[in-house]
């Protein structure tokens, strides 16, 4: 089986934001990094080259593939901040009609900036993932093998996207 390339790391999220060459996008950015921190109470982990995660959690897929992930997170990419709600949209599509412009994925929401997007609705889908992958949350399907490090954690299978 492969090995994961999106794997936690000790590179500064600090010195990885003030790189950022666009200034709205590092400013986006940090404003992104101060919320996760307040809704999660985990410090930021870079996740590979450019994913800050927020937490982790093990998952394990019936079909034997397994790997470890953040529980949230975000990452500045080419044109757009991609916000990683990691139980995926489906339960939360009240939320999308009322966030401003944005496109999602599997579990990863993009949108160009922020300024874009009503603020108290992204806070809102932080949350609700979070406690979502929480050990008592909708989401704890998945057989796990580590302990949440704060708040809550949780596994899932069928929204976890590859790495």
């Amino acid at each position: 089986m492969a090995e994961l390339k999106t794997k936690k790391t000790t590179a500064s999220v600090e010195a990885f934001l003030n790189g950022l060459a666009d200034e709205q996008q590092r400013e986006d950015s940090f404003r992104v990094l101060k919320l996760m921190k307040e809704i999660t109470g985990h410090q930021p982990k870079m996740w590979g080259p450019s994913i800050i995660g927020f937490g982790d959690y093990h998952y394990k897929y019936a079909s034997g593939h397994e790997g470890d992930c953040c529980l949230t997170g975000f990452s500045p990419r080419k044109g757009n901040l991609s916000l990683y709600i990691m139980p995926g949209f489906e339960r939360y599509t009240h939320l999308l009609k009322k966030l401003g412009k944005h496109k999602t994925g599997k579990s990863c929401l993009c949108v160009k900036r922020l300024a874009d997007i009503d603020l108290a609705v992204l806070r809102e889908m932080i949350e609700t993932g979070f406690r979502d992958m929480g050990p008592e949350g909708p989401c704890a399907h998945v057989q796990t093998t580590k302990k949440p490090a704060a708040k809550s954690k949780k596994s899932k299978d069928s929204s976890r996207s590859s790495r």
